[in-house]
């Protein structure tokens, strides 16, 4: 059982940053790919960004390439979601995600993640 709690969500003006972190219990946590997603109001869940769990491989949704970064350090058990030039919107709830999978594994399919944090919500005023 992996539990997962997002931190680091607000309000912030279009243009500017947040980092989400999600960490994670339990000693298995290097064991699992990572992904974020989100979901607005209103709108289905979608894929935002996921990492392996080496960190090699790691996949962007087009429209968050060069603005976010996904990073882990696994010796926190945390992932981190570097959300840079926010606009309105990226506004939603954002969520993490534990995959079980094997070394450079990866999957932007939200029915492929064994666990899922609460959300942290994400506002970007214009």
């Amino acid at each position: 059982q992996v539990q997962l709690i997002e931190s680091g969500g607000g309000l912030v003006q279009a243009g500017g940053s947040l980092r989400l972190s999600c960490a994670a219990s339990g000693r298995t946590f290097s064991s699992y790919a990572m992904g974020w997603f989100r979901q607005a109001p209103g709108k289905e869940r979608e894929f935002v960004a996921t990492i392996s769990r080496g960190g090699i491989r790691i996949v962007y949704v087009d429209y968050v390439k060069g603005r976010f970064t996904i990073s882990r350090d696994n010796a926190k058990n945390t992932v981190y979601l570097q959300m840079n030039s926010l606009k309105p919107e990226d506004t939603a709830v954002y969520y993490c995600a534990a995959k079980w999978g094997r070394a450079g594994e990866t999957s932007i399919r939200s029915n492929e993640y064994d666990y899922w944090g609460q959300g942290t919500q994400v506002t970007v005023s214009s």
